[in-house]
């Protein structure tokens, strides 16, 4: 059901044991929490979040809780919650959760910047250059240090793929 977790853990000293947890409190609570958190925080912090929510729950498994490490990881993720507040629908049905919707006063998701519509809050044209710009690494890296390009690079890709790319040469 919700809130069943079967696992095998990695104990402190290396021995893995399987562990069944029945936490269904627990496991809606975080999942609307995270739902809120995918409209509020922006990408670069979402994504850092998670690597210092793995290494905060590593730290309180081993015991660690009281660590001035644990504290400062504790004292990033209260300044990520913020802005975290909001509304969260969940369908509970036969052992299963989904989010069926959510909504944030302080939501980063705006549908008028979201859509590929005639109704966009900006300039699709303005891509063209923002493109150029982002690879233009990429092709000094490929042109400097001999990394394949053209039909070479092409015959890398995926059969669906072939075609859609350019050449890392300038056009």
């Amino acid at each position: 059901g919700v809130g069943r977790i079967d696992m095998v853990e990695n104990r402190l000293v290396g021995i893995k044991s399987r562990e069944i947890y029945e936490a269904p409190g627990a496991v809606i609570l975080t999942t609307a929490h995270a739902a809120l958190e995918t409209v509020t925080l922006g990408k670069d912090v979402a994504r850092f979040k998670a690597r210092v929510a793995a290494e905060w729950a590593d730290l309180t498994y081993n015991g660690l809780w009281f660590s001035a490490l644990r504290q400062d990881l504790q004292a990033f993720v209260v300044s990520t919650q913020r802005h975290v507040t909001g509304e969260v629908r969940l369908k509970l049905h036969r052992g299963l959760h989904q989010v069926v919707g959510r909504k944030a006063p302080e939501s980063l998701y705006q549908l008028d910047l979201a859509t590929y519509g005639s109704g966009d809050a900006f300039n699709q044209d303005a891509a063209a250059g923002f493109i150029q710009l982002w690879g233009l690494p990429l092709r000094t890296q490929a042109r400097t240090q001999g990394l394949l390009g053209g039909a070479a690079a092409q015959s890398l890709l995926p059969p669906g793929l072939k075609g859609l790319t350019g050449d890392v040469e300038d056009a």
